[in-house]
């Protein structure tokens, strides 16, 4: 079994790329999009050594208005994935919630937290890894390399993947020192068609880097402030994800900013026409920040943030890159996974609830002080209201939810939070820490 890289490799090569990045470029993968195999194997690599020697201070930061889905946008369908016949799980209990580029000896363990999903094998697959990955019953999105080939029948395969962040600038292919710009989205929609007609029956997946949601992200190169080029990225997948880091990341404009998350959310459904499946990549370790770790609590907001703006999927980035190389390093951390398993399986419990269509109109919500909005999603199920919320500010806020259809209920439930609140006839006020989530249950009563 080839094994992911040893620490003292991966040391070496961290210290060149900050040197390369200091003069304002980004690793990224290699230029072929059909592999996820190499260096292109690890979403926001590009956010990994965190933004070091971007240049000038950011002006005043502005936070930016968030594409908002049409009116009249058809509702969620509650199994997206059975239009393919080996893609992931067809039930609308299915939620995937998966890790990126993990050795298959740990998918026991991981399958323990709640994960469901591996996405990326390193230098793979393999038929050993495969073999690993079929006896702990996890399931894969992996490149379709000539192994793969061999198990276009085999049902451990849920997916195809083009290369990591192909939007980010990539090596130059000529042989000379330095980046060239990212790999055209004309590629990658070619590579997909490409993928498809080996294959139709599993979705392609691709992951994109920061420049989704920070248009001043350098690590694209010349196309540093061209977000346009991201509509037609989109075309090349059918599952669509991004990752950008914002509790690890050093740059001041992005640094403790969790609402970037559902921001790149926000703008790759608008970017798809609300076409494609959007999922999401989350820090879940310090990567190479010594300073820094996402607590469980900031896991918990980045991830029910995404899923109020319409992610479908939560892909976990688990590495450790500094002060010491740990490629599992959320099973070395028993605090974070304990935290991160509960949050899965809170997450497991609602999958059903989430995959149902959203309800507009239903209820409103207004903060106070209004400048710290709190957003929310509201679904209908089982008779019974959710309402998803989240502060999008890193301050303490309360808000007040108007249900704005009479219902026969008088309790509210936060769920496992241990509280129940009373309706005020059609207003339920709830106050919010920085970034802080909350999920009501109202039972419709009879």
């Amino acid at each position: 079994m080839a094994r992911i890289a040893s620490p003292l490799a991966f040391r070496s090569f961290l210290v060149g790329q900050t040197l390369l990045l200091v003069l304002g470029l980004t690793l990224c993968e290699r230029p072929h999009v059909l592999r996820g195999e190499d260096l292109g194997a690890w979403p926001g690599m590009g956010g990994l050594l965190l933004s070091a020697g971007l240049g000038s201070q950011p002006s005043q930061l502005r936070v930016p208005e968030f594409p908002e889905p049409p009116s009249d946008l058809p509702p969620e369908d509650p199994t997206p994935y059975a239009r393919w016949p080996n893609g992931p799980g067809r039930s609308p209990d299915y939620f995937p919630i998966a890790v990126w580029l993990q050795h298959p000896k740990n998918a026991w363990a991981y399958k323990e937290a709640g994960i469901n999903l591996y996405i990326g094998l390193w230098r793979g697959p393999t038929e050993e890894q495969l073999q690993m990955l079929r006896e702990a019953g996890m399931p894969v999105i992996c490149s379709l390399n000539e192994v793969a080939r061999k198990h276009l029948d085999d049902p451990i395969i849920v997916g195809w993947m083009h290369g990591d962040e192909p939007d980010n600038a990539q090596p130059r292919r000529d042989g000379q020192p330095g980046w060239g710009p990212p790999i055209p989205p004309e590629k990658i929609i070619e590579d997909y068609n490409r993928l498809r007609a080996i294959d139709p029956t599993r979705p392609i997946f691709l992951n994109l880097g920061q420049g989704v949601a920070w248009d001043r992200w350098h690590g694209r190169g010349a196309r540093t402030n061209h977000p346009e080029d991201y509509p037609l990225y989109v075309q090349g997948a059918d599952i669509v994800s991004f990752d950008i880091y914002p509790v690890v990341h050093e740059h001041p404009e992005v640094k403790g900013q969790l609402w970037y998350v559902p921001y790149g959310v926000a703008r790759l459904r608008h970017w798809s026409n609300y076409q494609k499946i959007v999922w999401n990549c989350i820090e879940c370790s310090r990567i190479s920040n010594v300073q820094v770790k996402p607590t469980g609590d900031q896991i918990r907001a980045e991830v029910w943030m995404s899923i109020i703006h319409g992610s479908r999927g939560i892909v976990y980035f688990v590495h450790q890159f500094k002060p010491t190389f740990l490629e599992a390093s959320l099973l070395a951390d028993p605090e974070l996974l304990a935290e991160v398993t509960r949050l899965n399986r809170q997450i497991h419990q609602l999958a059903r609830v989430l995959n149902s269509p959203s309800v507009r109109g239903l209820v409103s919500v207004q903060s106070d002080p209004g400048e710290i909005p709190v957003a929310s999603m509201v679904k209908e199920h089982d008779r019974a209201v959710y309402i998803f919320a989240v502060s999008m500010r890193d301050r303490p806020t309360r808000a007040t939810f108007r249900i704005l259809r009479p219902l026969t209920a008088a309790r509210v439930e936060v769920l496992d939070e241990n509280r129940s609140l009373n309706l005020d006839g059609d207003k339920l006020t709830d106050n919010f820490r920085g970034y802080e989530v909350h999920l009501y249950r109202i039972r419709i009563e009879d």
